[in-house]
């Protein structure tokens, strides 16, 4: 595993679990430490224990709490400026929300999620 990426944490919030840990299990082996929520309060919740991540890759149909509605807390609590939030997404939003940094559509090119990730969360 390459250690280059080892400070920066990413938290993965979607429902669907081959998805999420796909997704996990790619980052994870790029080096970077991901935690990971099935749906928006659990994301909210697991953000909520991580120590400044680099990026949110979240979903925006999920169960409980949807991608927007974690987005307006993250909004009301302030935290939004905190960490950058990438959605990604199989629904065809023909907007950004309000509060997210960009956009990848499902089903995601593997060499587009890294490239949008190291965007955000790029090693010293």
């Amino acid at each position: 595993m390459r250690r280059e990426h080892a400070q920066h944490s990413i938290l993965v919030v979607e429902d669907d679990q081959d998805i999420r840990e796909a997704v996990a299990e790619l980052l994870e082996l790029e080096g970077y430490a991901v935690s990971s929520a099935s749906n928006g309060q659990e994301g909210l919740n697991v953000l909520a224990t991580l120590r400044q991540p680099c990026l949110v890759l979240l979903d925006l149909m999920m169960p409980v709490l949807t991608g927007y509605e974690f987005l307006e807390r993250l909004r009301i609590t302030g935290a939004q400026s905190l960490v950058p939030v990438l959605i990604m997404t199989a629904s065809h939003v023909t907007e950004l929300p309000n509060g997210a940094v960009g956009l990848l559509r499902k089903p995601v090119e593997m060499t587009h999620l890294l490239q949008a990730v190291a965007r955000f969360c790029t090693h010293t």
